[in-house]
């Protein structure tokens, strides 16, 4: 029976699974990965770090399986987007660690590009707002370091994880992303389905450093047979954020999806039309296939998991991320005043200020754990209905809410998310909705699917949770949040 393999390289794990031709998962496995903070706001990781355990987590997933890499049709791959590696040409080796995603390191050249008058610019080429998340600036700082300047004419190339990863396994034989990690650049051209020669001018970005751009499920080469025992054609890429709206069955206008990992990133679907915000929300690719641009607009939360991490590792409260939902409850939900927002590396979408940080207001004597880990959890959920908000106000219509990654597996939590956003929302039977993303797509590639909407069981919740508070209630819980906003970006 055929197979593939789905590669979900994330933040802070490598994962895979190996999926039949009717999309059952029948093996996985998953390595850790954990990322360096050397400085307030800079966030880096190890690009042989993310090598090793991806490679690990497909050989595991393989082995688990106990299929033979033969019998292996296609290779999927989701990954972290934005992060950013350079690398040298002939060996492949990383010139310098990875800039995460969540890094905020380059503030203060985004502020300069603002100050050039630059931002209309970028926001309607790219259909992104200046900020370090992005990987332009985090390429220019990296080329600006030591002599990196000099030899990235030729000597260099520079890729998301995506093209990391499919350098490495064709043995350098492809440098090419995806249309969905390319439009998260800030220097890809929506329209034009190309690199933006004014931006890479601009910030100075050579254009020999940069790779092909593909369709979502395209040809990406063929991993050798070196790594997982066979050659295998690599058949589909794709942001770990649009992966995972293939995962929950998100495919037209009108659908969105809620994921909540490390971070937490909120996708409505919006077709074959692009909606050019004119909220800080974010326009991006959904997926291209056959040559045709799909959109979401996106609003992104830095810190949710992360958060629910900080609680478990800096503070100490709670030993495992479960025990978060018991908190909750012991206290009913009610904080006692005290709010969380989790801005540990600035705030993303609506507010998009790289400066915000961290603030826990509303502390009494009475303050306990049980209290501060309440608050982070719907200090996360806030965020969300302030993307919500800002949806509605650019006439794009979320009716259900649906929600994905380790964080929803908290009751607790899903139904405060429904109660403050005023949504149903709906989790699936498998919360793990990026990597069985990857391996959907996968399966088109290998043209053991006909399309994107064959997925019944995708859309198929587990439980769903319906809004249960009063208006007024939820007016005030508003309201307490965006003091408290206030403070942490005054």
């Amino acid at each position: 029976m055929a197979h593939v393999l789905a590669i979900d390289q994330g933040t802070s794990s490598s994962r895979a699974v190996v999926f039949d031709a009717r999309g059952r998962a029948v093996g996985g496995s998953q390595h850790a990965l954990d990322a360096a903070y050397p400085q307030a706001g800079w966030v880096e990781q190890d690009p042989e770090a993310i090598w090793r355990t991806t490679l690990a987590a497909g050989r595991g997933a393989i082995a688990d399986a106990g299929v033979d890499a033969r019998d292996i049709d296609a290779i999927g791959i989701a990954n972290q987007r934005e992060t950013t590696l350079l690398w040298d040409a002939e060996s492949g080796r990383a010139v310098c660690p990875a800039i995460v995603w969540q890094d905020r390191r380059t503030a203060e050249h985004c502020r300069r590009i603002v100050a050039d008058g630059m931002e209309a610019e970028i926001r309607a080429t790219t259909g992104l707002v200046v900020d370090p998340y992005f990987s332009a600036t985090k390429l220019a700082r990296m080329l600006d370091a030591g002599d990196l300047r000099r030899r990235a004419a030729g000597e260099l190339r520079f890729g998301t994880v995506d093209t990391f990863l499919i350098w490495r396994l064709t043995g350098g034989r492809c440098h090419v992303t995806d249309a969905t990690n390319a439009s998260r650049t800030m220097l890809y051209d929506l329209a034009r389905h190309e690199w933006s020669g004014p931006l890479t001018d601009y910030l100075d970005i050579p254009g020999a450093l940069l790779p092909g751009v593909a369709d979502t499920v395209d040809d990406f080469g063929v991993a050798d047979p070196e790594w997982f025992g066979a050659a295998i054609p690599i058949r589909a890429v794709a942001g770990d954020q649009q992966a995972s709206l293939a995962g929950q069955a998100c495919v037209r206008a009108g659908h969105a999806k809620c994921t909540f990992g490390t971070g937490c990133f909120l996708l409505a679907h919006t077709g074959t039309t692009p909606v050019h915000a004119t909220s800080k929300l974010l326009t991006t690719v959904a997926s291209r296939l056959d040559g045709v641009n799909a959109y979401a607009l996106e609003g992104s939360v830095f810190n949710a998991g992360v958060a629910v991490k900080w609680l478990r590792d800096r503070l100490g409260l709670i030993a495992t991320a479960a025990e978060t939902e018991d908190a909750a409850r012991r206290i009913d939900g009610d904080t006692d005043g005290v709010v969380v927002v989790p801005a540990f590396t600035g705030l993303g979408a609506p507010h998009w200020d790289p400066d915000a940080r961290g603030l826990v207001t509303g502390l009494t004597l009475d303050t306990g754990p049980d209290q501060i880990i309440a608050a982070t959890l719907k200090g996360i959920a806030f965020q969300v209905a302030d993307l919500l908000s800002a949806m509605a106000t650019e006439g794009v219509a979320v009716e259900d809410l649906r929600v994905d990654g380790g964080m929803v597996a908290n009751d607790w939590f899903c139904q405060f998310l429904a109660d403050i956003t005023d949504h149903a929302v709906q989790r699936p039977a498998n919360i793990e909705t990026t990597v069985a993303g990857a391996g959907r797509l996968a399966l088109l590639g290998a043209g053991l699917l006909s399309d994107l909407e064959a997925l019944p069981e995708a859309a198929q919740s587990l439980r769903n949770f319906a809004p249960q508070t009063t208006p007024n209630q939820r007016a005030a819980w508003l309201d307490e949040w965006q003091a408290a906003v206030r403070k942490a970006t005054a």
